[in-house]
């Protein structure tokens, strides 16, 4: 009998001790890629885009292009009622001829003031005159010649006048000043435009929709992991399940603050040879900001997981089950390691020891490790045995 309870107590003992090292979550730590990506919205926009209006108020008499309508520089696009500036362009003519008959006169009068002057100083060399005479002639051509500089003047003014009317004129052809495709008209044959205050857009000319741009708002959070050429990804809901590819080629400096949230526009080029994105898609945008193919992963789980009545200043002393902390991979490795600092609590004989450690980049589910374990380790990520005084990995607090 005796025999019997004995063998009993040992099979409990065995079974509570296994119980025991089996009450942990764990997962070994492993090598493989981590990358950690950087996520943003932003527009599909085209690299070229031009307004076109109007430098000159008028009625529009004739459309040539309409919506998504390709163009090349210098077509014609629309044309506004020409007779109003035809009428002032004729005026102008008219003032410069009457100025250029002005300066003729003009030029006769002063001819005829010389040739006065010469046959009076004549007659004062015979002493046929008086010198008074002579002071008349004189006043006389000065007067004629500057009676001559204005009346060019006019001429020049008159030019600049029929100059301006020609332009205006030219004006009433609207024409595209580049290659591309009309992705925006704003007028009807009929309609009034008015340029008096500001010019109005009529057209509105992408130059070349097989090329693309997204504006992503970059979180100052994040702005100082991106830089250009990095390469980048992106979705629109028109094609869902289709990822398009990019490359930052500008971070701009300007910030952006829209309710107390700074961001800064990063340019990603885009290529769009099949005319797939239009303008103004929003774009869900992922940037691969750093990634190593061969790192030490831990799972965030184990940087977050502690047991209960843990004691943060533990750290650097002995593990939370009385254990002293396992050493650094330091001996016989890296001496000076960069990253930023974590702790993690490795299985050892059925107990959690804490091991302080330097981390790397995270893509949200492994971190990378650089110094305090080695592949292999078993680190405890949670608890399995409901109530046994361990907590859960619980929610994500900080980079982990």
């Amino acid at each position: 009998m005796r025999a019997l309870l004995l063998a009993i107590v040992v099979a409990c003992a065995l079974g509570c001790a296994k119980k025991a090292a089996q009450s942990f979550r764990t997962e070994p730590l492993t090598r493989g890629p981590v990358s950690e990506v950087v996520s943003a919205t932003g527009d599909v926009q085209a690299i070229i885009i031009v307004n076109i209006g109007s430098q000159v108020s008028g009625i529009i008499s004739k459309l040539y292009v309409d919506w998504n309508s390709p163009v090349t520089k210098g077509q014609l696009l629309a044309t506004l009622d020409p007779r109003l500036f035809q009428a002032q362009l004729e005026g102008a003519n008219a003032a410069l001829a009457s100025a250029d008959a002005t300066v003729q006169k003009a030029n006769v009068a002063l001819l005829d003031a010389r040739r006065q002057e010469k046959r009076i100083r004549e007659l004062l060399a015979q002493r046929l005159v008086a010198q008074s005479d002579v002071d008349t002639a004189q006043a006389n051509r000065e007067g004629a010649e500057a009676t001559l500089a204005g009346n060019k003047a006019s001429v020049l003014q008159a030019r600049a006048q029929r100059t301006l009317a020609v332009t205006n004129l030219a004006y009433t052809r609207i024409q595209s000043p580049i290659d591309g495709v009309v992705v925006s008209r704003a007028i009807d044959v009929g309609q009034t435009v008015a340029a008096a205050f500001q010019a109005p857009t009529l057209f509105t000319i992408a130059n070349d929709l097989t090329k693309m741009q997204i504006l992503a708002n970059i979180d100052e959070a994040d702005v100082g992991k991106v830089h250009e050429g990095l390469l980048a990804s992106f979705t629109v809901d028109a094609y869902p399940g289709e990822t398009f590819n990019g490359k930052i080629s500008q971070v701009r400096q300007s910030p952006n603050t829209i309710q107390n949230v700074v961001t800064y526009a990063a340019v990603i080029d885009a290529p769009n040879p099949e005319r797939k994105l239009r303008q103004g898609m929003t774009a869900a945008v992922t940037v691969t900001a750093s990634r190593r193919d061969d790192a030490l992963r831990i799972a965030n789980a184990a940087l977050r997981w502690k047991p209960e009545n843990f004691a943060p200043d533990a750290v650097g002393k002995p593990g939370a089950e009385g254990k002293p902390q396992a050493r650094s991979q330091h001996e016989g490795g890296r001496t000076n390691v960069s990253g930023r600092s974590g702790r993690a609590f490795k299985l050892e004989n059925g107990k959690p020891v804490l091991v302080s450690l330097h981390v790397g980049i995270s893509d949200g589910q492994r971190t990378e490790i650089l110094d305090g374990l080695a592949e292999g380790d078993q680190v405890i990520t949670g608890d399995n045995a409901p109530g046994s005084g361990g907590k859960p990995a619980g929610p994500r607090h900080g980079p982990f």
